[in-house]
């Protein structure tokens, strides 16, 4: 029998309105670095990754789009694994600063864990974990 080969998840694609402060926030908040730029007309298109996962799995990000504006118990995030509870705290003082902060840090059962939630320029939320069954932590 022959094995079965699934899809795999390799990059999620956004439009935003304000391609340079997105862009700031996903290296201030998450690490990521720029690995592709091309612009196509007044399209400017930008991949983002972790560093060494670039061959893996790449934020897409790119201009001409609206603001996000999410309902209040509207809770789509993207998810990051941090390696620490001390890293949550450090991550959710950084964005109280910056003034985006959605919800301080806080303890959830098994499989959440400890996480905080932060909005990027565009009204995305960004959760920022620790202790959940996923990302380098968990293993």
């Amino acid at each position: 029998m022959a094995p079965v080969h699934y899809p795999r998840l390799t990059h999620l694609a956004l439009h935003v309105r304000n391609l340079d402060a997105c862009l700031l926030f996903y290296r201030d908040f998450c690490g990521m670095t720029e690995t592709h730029r091309r612009e196509s007309g007044p399209q400017t298109i930008v991949w983002l990754a972790e560093p060494g996962r670039e061959q893996d799995f790449v934020f897409v990000l790119m201009n001409g789009g609206e603001d996000l504006h999410l309902g209040e118990r509207d809770y789509r995030h993207f998810g990051f694994a941090l390696p620490s509870r001390a890293a949550v705290d450090a991550l959710a003082e950084q964005a109280r600063r910056a003034g985006c902060l959605l919800w301080p840090p806080r303890d959830e059962p098994f499989p959440v864990g400890y996480y905080c939630g932060v909005k990027d320029p565009n009204g995305n939320q960004v959760e920022f974990s620790f202790g959940q069954p996923l990302g380098p932590a968990a293993h």
